[in-house]
Order: C-alpha cells, then sequence, then structure tokens
C-alpha cells in the first residue's frame, strides 16, 4: 500500500485542508532593496518538497527562529503557482507553528525527495479537471486542478460561504484568461489576469519638465492574496480614470510590472504596475468576499522613533481638529485648502495629521470618529506629524477591529476615559500644536523654564481672571481690512496711518488688553488681543470704544464683571528683551469656555498619578 503524501497531493491540484508538514530547512533568496524572501524545504514523512516560499509578510518567524529546521506548521492557506518553464512553486500565506523545533527532536519518518514525474505515470492518479469557468461555492483551500491549471490561492475560512470571482474571464478579444492572485505576479510574466478590488483611487496629476509633459493617476489594487499599486499615464490615464471606480471589483488584464519605488508608496509589494495600450479592465460583480483596505498600523507614540519621511499606517481617536485654512502652493501659485486633525490611540499619544483638499473641506470631526490613515508620510516639523499624500487612503470609522476596540477603550474604558494624552507634534511650535494638548498648571509652566529656549513655547491651562488692567487697553487703529497700526489724530478730523501713508476719516478700535490669571498655584500676566480680549470681557471693540467715550461708568462695571471668571487658556510664552532687560511675555492665542468634563479627566487622571507616586 502507496502511504499518503500531502505534498503529492498538493501538487496534482487536489483539495487538501490545512496540511500538517515539517520544515526540514529555510534559505534566505536575495531580493535587491525589497524585503528578504525565503525558500523552504518541507516534508510530510513521505516526502520532501523545496518548492515552498514563504510569503514576505511571515518573514518574522523564520526572523524571529520561531520557524527553523524541524519544527511542526500547520498551513492554513497557500497558493499553487505555475511557472512558464511548468514548474510549480507553493507560496505559504498562512500557517501556525504547532511545534518548535526543540519539541520535536529530529527529522519524522524517512521522507524522500518529490518526484513530478512520478504522479503523472500511475494509474491511479486521478485525472486533472479543467478550471472552472463559472463561480463556484468556495471552500476553506483551494488548489490548482492539473498542470496546466493557473494559480489559486486559499481563501480564508471565516468567508462565511460566498461566492469565489471566477477563475476565468473573457477577454474584450473573446479568449479565456486564467485569473491569478496578486501575490504571484512577477516581471517574468507576460500574460495574466487578477480580479482585485480598487482600494485607492488619486486624482489626475499633470507635470512638465525638460522632456516634455504628461498625466497620470493611480489606484491601489486588493485581492485576498496581497496589494499591488498600478499608474496609468497620458491616454491610458484619459481612458481608465473615468472607468474605475473606489471600492468597485475589476479584472485587468496585461501590464508592465516592475520593481516597486517604496519612496512614493506604502503598499506592501515588491512590484507596481503600468498600465499599457494592451491593458484591459473589465468590471467584475461576483467578487464581495473580497478584502477592502489593508493596513498594517504603527502605534502613535512609535513614531517619535520613525525615520522622517517614511509611509505608515496609523489609526486614531479625532481628539479635536482645526478650522480649514487655504495656503498658495509656491510650485504652480495655485490656493489649496488644509486642515490639522490630532489623532490620540491607547499609547496615550496624540500626533497631528494634515489633511489637504476637498478631504480637508468635507471632513467634520464633531463626533470624535475613528480615523484610519493608510500611507500617510512622517514630517519630523516640530516633532513628529503626519501629512496625507494623494496616495494615501483615510477612512472614517472603518469596520475593523481595531477600530471597534479603538472606540470602546475611549468611551467605556476608566482608562481610555481618564488618560491624559501628550502630543508628539510641534509642543515648542505654533498653535497648531495639538489644540489644547501640553496641558500645565501656570507652576509647571515656569518652573520647566517654558519659553527661555530660541523658539517659542505653546502649552494650555486653565486659569481663573484675577485682575484686568484696563489703562491703555484700547487704540486707536487704521481702518484698513489688513492693517492695525495704530493711527495719529491729525486734529481736522482725519486720522494718519503712517504704514499705509494714507489719511483716513474714521478708525477702527482695537483692543491689548493686560490680563493676570491665576491657577492653585501661581499667577501670571497675559497679554490678550483682538478677538481674546473681546472674549473675556463678553463686548466687541466698537461698543467699547464707544461706551468709554458716552458712559465711563458703564465700562468700568463691563471690567468689574470680567473678574473671577474661570476659562482654558492657550498661551504663547517666549523671552523677549526690552531696554536691556528680559522677562517672560505671555500671549493669549486663544481663550474659551472650560469643558468641564475633560478638565475633570484631567484631575482625575492627576490625582491617580500622584496617588502612585505617593
Amino acid at each position: 500500500r502507496v502511504p499518503f503524501s500531502f505534498l503529492q497531493a498538493i501538487m496534482r491540484g487536489e483539495d487538501i485542508c490545512k496540511p500538517v508538514l515539517q520544515v526540514i530547512n529555510t534559505r534566505a533568496i536575495a531580493t535587491g532593496n525589497g524585503p528578504p524572501r525565503y525558500r523552504v524545504l518541507m516534508s510530510d514523512g513521505v516526502n520532501t518538497l523545496s518548492s515552498f516560499m514563504l510569503a514576505t509578510q511571515l518573514n518574522s518567524l523564520v526572523e524571529e527562529e520561531r520557524m527553523s529546521a524541524q519544527c511542526i506548521c500547520q498551513v492554513n492557506r497557500f497558493i499553487v503557482n505555475t511557472l512558464k518553464d511548468g514548474r510549480r512553486v507553493v507560496i505559504l500565506m498562512d500557517l501556525d507553528v504547532l511545534k518548535t523545533a526543540d519539541k520535536v527532536g529530529g527529522n519524522i519518518g524517512n521522507p524522500v525527495p518529490y518526484n513530478e514525474g512520478e504522479w503523472q505515470q500511475r494509474p491511479s492518479a486521478p485525472a486533472a479537471n479543467p478550471a472552472p469557468s463559472k463561480p463556484q461555492q468556495q471552500n476553506s483551500n483551494l488548489a490548482v486542478a492539473g498542470p496546466a491549471a493557473a494559480p489559486k490561492y486559499h481563501a480564508p475560512s471565516n468567508q462565511f460561504g460566498k461566492a469565489s470571482a471566477p477563475s476565468s474571464v473573457k477577454t474584450p478579444g473573446g479568449s479565456q484568461a486564467k485569473v491569478v492572485p496578486i501575490a504571484s505576479l512577477n516581471p517574468y510574466q507576460s500574460k495574466w489576469t487578477i480580479c482585485a478590488r480598487v482600494t485607492q483611487k488619486g486624482q489626475i496629476r499633470t507635470w512638465s519638465n525638460s522632456r516634455g509633459e504628461g498625466k497620470l493617476f493611480s489606484i491601489e489594487l486588493v485581492d485576498e492574496s496581497g496589494e499591488i499599486r498600478a499608474t496609468a499615464f497620458n491616454d491610458q490615464a484619459d481612458k481608465f480614470f473615468p472607468l474605475i471606480e473606489l471600492n468597485k471589483v475589476y479584472y485587468f488584464t496585461k501590464g508592465i510590472l516592475k520593481t516597486a519605488n517604496k519612496q512614493y508608496t506604502a503598499v506592501k509589494n515588491d512590484y507596481e504596475m503600468t498600465f499599457t495600450n494592451e491593458t484591459s479592465v473589465v468590471p467584475c460583480d461576483d467578487a464581495q468576499h473580497l478584502p477592502s483596505v489593508q493596513f498594517e498600523f504603527v502605534s502613535i507614540s512609535d513614531l517619535e522613533n520613525t525615520p522622517k519621511d517614511s509611509i505608515v499606517d496609523v489609526i486614531g481617536i479625532c481628539k479635536s481638529y482645526e478650522d480649514v485654512t487655504k495656503i498658495t502652493v509656491k510650485a504652480n501659485n495655485r490656493e489649496v485648502s488644509k486642515r490639522n486633525v490630532h489623532l490620540m490611540d491607547t499609547s496615550g499619544k496624540l500626533v497631528t495629521a494634515t489633511l489637504w483638499g476637498s478631504e480637508a473641506e468635507q471632513f467634520d470631526g464633531s463626533r470624535q470618529p475613528v480615523i484610519a490613515i493608510k500611507g500617510a508620510r512622517v514630517s519630523d516639523f516640530g516633532g513628529r506629524s503626519l501629512s496625507v499624500l494623494s496616495s494615501s487612503t483615510v477612512v472614517i470609522n472603518p469596520d475593523s477591529p481595531e477600530a471597534f476596540k479603538l472606540r470602546g477603550w475611549y468611551e467605556f474604558d476608566s482608562e481610555g476615559q481618564l488618560l491624559e494624552c501628550t502630543s508628539i507634534s510641534d509642543v515648542r511650535g505654533g498653535p497648531a500644536s495639538g489644540v489644547n494638548t501640553n496641558w500645565k498648571t501656570l507652576f509647571e509652566a515656569k518652573s520647566e523654564n517654558l519659553g527661555q529656549g530660541d523658539k517659542a513655547d505653546y502649552f494650555s491651562c486653565v486659569g481663573t481672571v484675577v485682575h484686568l488692567r484696563k489703562e491703555n487697553c484700547m487704540y486707536q487703529a487704521c481702518p484698513s481690512q489688513d492693517c492695525n497700526k495704530k493711527v495719529i489724530d491729525q486734529q481736522n478730523g482725519l486720522y494718519r496711518c503712517e504704514k499705509c501713508d494714507r489719511e483716513f476719516p474714521n478708525f477702527k478700535y482695537r483692543m491689548m488688553l493686560l490680563v493676570t490669571i491665576a491657577d492653585c498655584l501661581e499667577y501670571q500676566w497675559v497679554t490678550c488681543f483682538q478677538e481674546s480680549a473681546e472674549f473675556i470681557l463678553g463686548q466687541n471693540a466698537a461698543f467699547l470704544g464707544e461706551l468709554k467715550e458716552k458712559n465711563e461708568q458703564a465700562f468700568e462695571e463691563v471690567f468689574q464683571n470680567a473678574n473671577f471668571n474661570t476659562y482654558e487658556f492657550r498661551i504663547r510664552v517666549k523671552l523677549e528683551t526690552y531696554n536691556d532687560e528680559s522677562r517672560i511675555k505671555a500671549t493669549a492665542v486663544d481663550v474659551k469656555p472650560v469643558n468641564y468634563r475633560e478638565y475633570s479627566k484631567r484631575l482625575i487622571a492627576s490625582i491617580r498619578r500622584n496617588a502612585q507616586l505617593g
């Protein structure tokens, strides 16, 4: 009786469910600039086979020595790929190490090398079946169906019985093309068809240089075996841009495959695709099982040690966000929209991510959504921050375990509710630094010598107004929209602005109010300009100017009523020198009502930290 061999069954194209095999040896294969690939010699106790390749996402098993010679593995998912010369390669997509090498103690059985020709000569070998041309009910493991069959891949076992995409499709010319997984694509293939979902679609971009001008757009494609980036240029861009829709599934046939430039993409593939005149794109309506965007999230705390310009995937709660602003791009003098959002995860760290264009304009962070960003670029401008690129994908409240876990931690877990986050973005930079992050008491701000460096420092605090200096708190300013310089009364009904070099028949009132604020430990003089001063006094400058001229007692009451009110202050501190005397100048960048819910969380967290120290 001939013993059963898993390896023979796999190479014959039989359906094998999670075979258990022994690793005999692993060997690294050089791949240039890409991640290493590992070739694996495996045994089923009857035969050995060296045609196994480890998918790059499993490299850590070898590098951490969990998968080593003589260990026992259960292969959960694999791809059988047929090369041009007829040889077959088995790509291991998912496996579990059941027993490490130290617990096995040696090779099992007396396996002999597998000879692919032997089974073809045996009359008992099952005949090869042609690849099906219609969708079939997908089981947990699919393998090749004969020597000439195209490579298939093993879908995850949790697909709930959804139908797979057809294993072949008719091309526009009427011929049948075999569908292969993305993971099997390489530059040495000339004819191939993949069935993939479009998970990212960029806008058409133009370029112009000494070699000419043109246009392009890029998409990212995903199937169950992996992902790849594809780019269409010029005529192909015009042809395919209106046809391809985000999140739809298509058959893609023919294209140039080349080594991927990792500097411009976070897609986990050694290769990228370029559309040609021979490329065809056909919609597929029967592939709902294909995954959506694939993420490899990095903790926000890890970004502090991530090199500049790295491309990363992050997920976080939108702790706060800023208003949309307009900036002009110097390269083409084009105005674009930008918006900073501030993301926090379970590490307690907060990072600023910049959205651009329509994403910035349409973003709504009022309900503190979970935001997942694929392919953000790390910047070292003032600490660590993120920029969303044209090739990035932003998903609001994604339907993923990571998002559900983060939302539950933030809303229902006491740690998430009480955690005081620390910004890693521009803490010593500008007013965009996290917005209401870097919370300090006034005593902490002074004891940490904030403002003593070359650049201004920013911090947030809760303070109570205890004194307002109303003397010289207002001045007559130039009425021009973009000028706030003080005007000179010409005593003839006209007011002169030296900056504008003009005389005006009127002026506008501007405020520069000195306020003393205090908390439980310290006090601080703070300069409040127009908007901040008007907020504290509860009146606009024009009304106060008129009140000062006509009703001095009512003017006094406004200042008295403003005392002993508590606010959240965003403060800029900087060492300034005047008449050879150096002192810290504090300026209120923003003043707003206290969010007592968040303030209470910070106080409770502070009490707990102090209790642990005690």
